[in-house]
C-alpha cells in the first residue's frame, strides 16, 4: 500500500499532447462541467454532436466514446488524437481536456483509540439515525461474505438511494444486502491503456468482488459492522468494528491490480454522486497531483461537494514534502499516524538481551539459531552487497541451512519476498534492519521480524564479538496503551500543498499504521496465507476513519453542509499525544501542520464543536478566480454566467478552518467568519500562538452570540518581523474559546519581503 516518492508540477488549466502521429489515439476525459438543463440522455446525445464535429461523423463518435458522464455532471472520455483533443479544448462548452492517468491505491484497537464507543454510549443518537447513512467507497471493491458486512439487525434500504446492484464475476444480486446496498464496477479506462484484464496473468473478478484486500479492508473500517472475538492468527484480538456501524455501504470498484484509471474513477464518482450517498471514501490518488480541473478526483469531489456530499480522501503515501495528493479545499485529505498499539516480534539473543522487532510473527521458533549477515553467505560469484539485500539467487544455501539470516532493506523486493528467499536457501528465520520498522508491518513465511537503527547497531556488536551468535526470533505479542501515541507515519504524504500553499494539506490526521480491518481470503499477493482479516498502514487506512467519523456527524446533524462537516472535525482535533506532549514524527522530530493539518481526529469533541467555519460553491468560485480561472471555463462549471469581481478575492480569504498565506509582503489582513452552534448567548475569546518572527492580532478579540446560526466576522491582522527562509513556513495557532470550547485552526505564514 505504501507507493514509491514521486514530485509533481503545476499549471491551472493546461492540455496534456501525445506524441504526434495520424493514427496515435490515446484516451482523453473532456470534462464540461454542470448537467444543468440536461438530463442524462439528453448529455449523451449532445456529448455525441460535440464528439462527431471532430471525428467527422456520428458513428465514429459513438466508437470512439469510453465513457459518458451524464449523471452529476457532464464530460466523457473517448480515443482521440492529439489534434482531436485540441479541438475539443477549444469549444466554448469544454472546461478541460486531459488524458486519462493512472492512479494508486494509497481495524479492532483503533476505534478504542478514537474513543468512538462514547459517542455511541452518550450522544443519545438513535441507532436509525446512522443506518440512513450511506458511506461511497471508491475503492478495488468488496468482500461480501466477511462477518463485517452483515446486514444483522438492519432495517430497509433507505428510501434515497438511487444506486444498483450490478453482477458479474462471482457477484450476484443475493451479494448485496442491507449492509452493502449497491455495488458497480469499472474497467474499460484501465483496460483501454493498460490491455485486459486476463492479460495480467492474476486472479481477478470482473465484477465488485474484491481479489485485492484493499477496498474490503477500507470498507469495513469505514462503516463495517461490529464483529466480536477476532484476529489475525490470533494476534490483535478484539472486536472489530467501521466507526459507523450502522451506515450503509456502496461499492464502486474502479482499481484493478492497485491501480485506477481517471476515466473509471470520474465514472464512479458521477455515479456516487448520482446515487444519493451522503459521504464518499476516496483512499486513491495520483502524484504528481494535476491542477484541479485536469483531475478526475478533484472534478468528481466539486460535483459532490455542490450536492453536500463530503469526500474524505487519503493524503498519499510519497513521504516527502509536497507530495500531499487530493488538496482542492472541497476534499477533506487525511494523513496517516500511529495508535496506542504495537505489534512486537522481539528477538532472544544468545547473551540473554532482548532486541525490539516488529512484524506479523505467528510462527513459533523452538530454539535458538545461528546468525549469518546476508552480505557473508553470498552465492559463488555474487557481490556481498548484493546478498545484503537477500535478492533472489544471491545466497548460499550452503551458508545459510539451517541459519537466521540478518537482512538489509531493498528496494525492489519486499520483505514478504525476501523471507521467502531465505526460506528457500534453507534458513529458518530472518531479521531485517528496516528504518521505521514500527510503521511497517509484514507477513512473513518463515519466523521473521523487522529491526530499527538502534536495534540493529545493538545486533551487529553482538555479532561481531561473538564466535557463535545465536538467537531466537519470539511470536509476535500485542502491546496496549504504548506511548507515545499518535505519532505521524513516516511515509504519510506532506504539504505544502504544491498546488495552492496558502491552503494547508493535509487537513487532519488519523490512525493509519497497523490498522486490523476486513480483507479478501484470496488476496494473497501481501500475504502469505488466505486470511479474512488483516493488518496493513497507509493513508489509506486512515482516510476511511475519517470517513466513518464524518458519516456520524452527518446523522448527528444532517443539514451540515461538506464544508461544515470539515470544519468540525479540523478545529477539534487534538495536536498533543498520550504523554500530553506535542504530536511527533515517527523519529521524534516536532511535527508541524504539514504533517497532521489541524491535529489528530477527535469524533467526540467534534459533535459538538462550538463554531463552524462554512464556505460552499460560490465561495469555492471566488477561490478558483484569484487563480485565473475564465469566465467561460466557470460557466461551463456551474452553468450560470459568472464573472469574476474586481478586485478578485485573495486565495487566503476562503472561509478554511485552517489559516495559511503564502509570500507574505508586509502587513496584510486575512478574514473569516464563524457560525455558532450552540445553546444560548456566549461570548468567545481568542487566544494566538504567534509564528517565529510574525506578530498576530485578531480584531475584534471577542465574539459575542446571542443565538445558534448567528454568524460573526474577524480579520487576522499579520505584521512579519522577519523573512522566511525561502518557501519555508512558520507555524502558530489560533483558538477561539468560551470556556467550554476550544475552537483551533492553525497558521501557517510564509514571508516573502517586510
Amino acid at each position: 500500500m505504501i507507493l514509491a516518492k514521486v514530485l509533481g508540477l503545476l499549471l491551472f488549466i493546461g492540455f496534456a499532447f501525445a506524441d504526434g502521429g495520424t493514427t496515435n489515439t490515446k484516451h482523453y476525459i473532456v470534462y464540461m462541467g454542470d448537467l444543468s438543463h440536461h438530463d442524462s440522455e439528453s448529455a449523451i446525445t449532445a456529448n455525441h454532436e460535440l464528439l462527431a464535429s471532430v471525428t467527422g461523423s456520428y458513428d465514429r463518435a459513438q466508437e470512439a466514446v469510453i465513457y459518458h458522464y451524464s449523471r452529476s455532471f457532464r464530460g466523457f472520455s473517448a480515443l482521440l488524437t492529439p489534434e482531436q483533443a485540441q479541438q475539443l479544448a477549444e469549444s466554448d462548452s469544454v472546461i478541460s481536456v486531459f488524458e486519462s492517468r493512472m492512479q494508486h491505491v494509497h481495524t479492532t484497537h483503533s476505534w478504542e483509540f478514537l474513543g468512538i464507543s462514547y459517542i455511541h454510549q452518550y450522544s443519545q443518537l438513535p441507532t436509525q439515525s446512522e443506518s440512513d447513512i450511506i458511506v461511497g467507497v471508491v475503492d478495488t471493491g468488496i468482500w461480501p461474505e466477511s462477518e463485517s458486512f452483515s446486514e444483522k439487525g438492519l432495517g430497509p434500504v433507505p428510501k434515497k438511494f438511487k444506486g444498483k446492484c450490478v453482477t458479474g464475476d462471482n457477484f450476484t444480486l443475493a451479494n448485496c444486502n442491507r449492509k452493502i446496498i449497491g455495488a458497480r464496477f469499472y474497467s474499460k479506462g484501465f483496460e483501454e491503456t493498460q490491455g485486459p484484464l486476463e492479460s495480467f496473468g492474476r486472479l481477478y473478478f470482473r465484477s465488485a468482488r474484491d481479489s485485492d484486500g484493499h477496498g474490503t479492508h477500507t470498507a469495513s473500517t469505514a462503516a463495517g459492522s461490529v464483529v466480536t472475538n477476532v484476529s489475525l492468527f490470533g494476534i490483535a484480538r478484539g472486536t472489530a468494528r467501521g466507526g459507523a456501524s450502522s451506515a450503509r455501504l456502496a461499492i464502486y470498484k474502479a482499481c484493478w491490480f492497485g491501480s485506477c484509471a481517471d476515466a473509471d474513477m470520474l465514472s464512479a464518482l458521477d455515479d456516487a454522486v448520482g446515487d444519493g450517498v451522503d459521504i464518499i471514501s476516496m483512499s486513491i490518488g495520483s502524484t504528481p497531483q494535476p491542477v484541479y480541473f485536469e483531475n478526475a478526483n478533484s472534478i468528481g469531489a466539486f460535483h459532490a461537494f455542490q450536492k453536500g456530499i463530503l469526500v474524505s480522501a487519503s493524503a498519499g503515501n510519497s513521504f516527502d514534502p509536497y507530495t500531499a495528493t487530493n488538496v482542492a479545499p472541497w476534499i477533506l485529505t487525511v494523513a496517516a499516524s500511529s495508535i496506542d498499539r504495537e505489534l512486537n516480534s522481539n528477538i532472544y539473543l544468545g547473551n540473554s538481551k532482548v532486541l525490539k522487532g516488529f512484524g506479523i510473527n505467528p510462527l513459533k521458533m523452538e530454539k535458538s539459531h545461528e546468525l549469518i549477515a546476508g552480505s557473508a553467505a553470498a552465492a559463488p560469484g555474487v557481490p556481498k552487497e548484493n546478498a545484503s539485500f537477500c535478492q533472489e539467487n544471491t545466497l548460499n544455501p550452503t551458508l545459510v541451512k539451517g541459519k537466521i539470516v540478518v537482512c538489509t532493506q531493498d528496494a525492489v523486493y519486499t520483505t514478504i519476498v525476501q523471507s521467502s528467499i531465505v526460506g528457500e536457501a534453507g534458513g529458518v528465520g530472518m531479521i531485517e534492519a528496516y528504518p521505521n520498522a514500527r510503521d511497517f508491518y509484514d507477513q512473513f513465511v518463515i519466523p521473521a521480524t523487522l529491526i530499527e537503527p538502534q536495534e540493529e547497531k545493538e545486533l551487529q556488536a553482538y555479532m561481531a564479538t561473538e564466535k557463535h551468535p545465536v538467537a531466537k526470533i519470539l511470536p509476535t505479542i500485542t502491546i496496549l496503551k504504548a506511548k507515545p501515541a499518535p505519532y505521524m507515519a513516516v511515509f504519510s504524504s506532506k504539504g505544502p500543498n504544491y498546488r495552492t500553499p496558502e491552503i494547508i494539506k493535509p487537513d487532519i490526521t488519523a490512525p493509519g499504521v497497523r490498522i486490523f480491518a476486513a480483507w479478501s481470503p484470496v488476496a494473497t499477493e501481501d500475504t502469505p496465507d488466505s486470511e479474512n482479516y488483516n493488518i496493513i498502514s497507509g493513508t489509506s487506512m486512515a482516510c476511511p476513519h475519517v470517513s466513518g467519523i464524518a458519516a456520524i456527524l452527518k446523522s448527528y446533524n444532517p443539514s451540515w453542509s461538506p464544508a461544515a462537516i470539515m470544519s468540525a472535525l479540523m478545529t477539534t482535533a487534538t495536536v498533543t499525544d498520550n504523554t500530553g506532549l506535542p504530536i511527533v514524527n515517527s523519529d521524534g522530530a516536532m511535527s508541524t501542520p504539514f504533517d497532521y493539518g489541524s491535529g489528530h481526529v477527535n469524533p467526540f469533541a467534534a459533535l459538538d464543536p462550538g463554531l463552524i467555519y462554512d464556505f460552499d460553491t460560490s465561495d469555492v468560485i471566488k477561490f478558483l478566480c484569484s487563480y485565473g480561472a475564465s469566465s467561460r471555463q466557470l460557466k461551463n462549471l456551474t452553468r450560470k454566467l459568472v464573472t469574476c469581481k474586481n478586485p478578485l478575492t485573495p486565495s487566503y480569504n476562503l472561509n478554511y478552518p485552517s489559516i495559511g498565506v503564502f509570500q507574505m509582503k508586509g502587513r496584510l489582513s486575512v478574514s473569516r467568519t464563524v457560525t455558532y452552534y450552540g445553546k444560548g448567548p456566549t461570548i468567545y475569546s481568542a487566544d494566538v500562538v504567534n509564528p517565529e518572527g510574525v506578530k498576530v492580532m485578531v480584531t475584534p478579540p471577542t465574539l459575542k452570540f446571542t443565538k445558534a446560526g448567528e454568524k460573526k466576522s474577524f480579520k487576522v491582522n499579520f505584521t512579519p518581523l522577519k523573512k522566511t527562509k525561502g518557501e519555508s513556513f512558520v507555524f502558530g495557532s489560533l483558538t477561539w474559546s468560551n470556556g467550554i470550547h476550544k475552537v483551533r485552526s492553525p497558521i501557517g505564514v510564509n514571508v516573502l519581503s517586510l
